[in-house]
């Protein structure tokens, strides 16, 4: 059928959430870092968001690549002839 968009945008959307999310833990304890932020680990956060959106892609394009799969007709030679 083509490309299906969930994928690209899921590896991307993980890729990205997972960095930030490390990103976070690693930069959690600096106090001064997120003092304009009033304290909260934004990197952390969003990189949890991201990366939840991202799987979340990730498995709806493999549940549409099976149900597509499902519905493909067979070819006329896997069908045994009837008698």
């Amino acid at each position: 059928m083509g490309l299906d968009l969930r994928w690209p945008i899921g590896l991307m959307f993980t890729l990205i959430g997972a960095m930030l999310t490390i990103t976070g833990l690693i930069t959690g304890s600096d106090a001064e870092m997120y003092k304009r932020s009033l304290g909260i680990n934004i990197y952390f956060r969003w990189g949890l968001v991201l990366l939840a959106f991202g799987v979340f892609m990730l498995l709806m394009a493999m549940k549409g690549s099976k149900s597509a799969e499902a519905s493909q007709p067979k070819p006329p030679g896997d069908n045994p002839p009837r008698q």
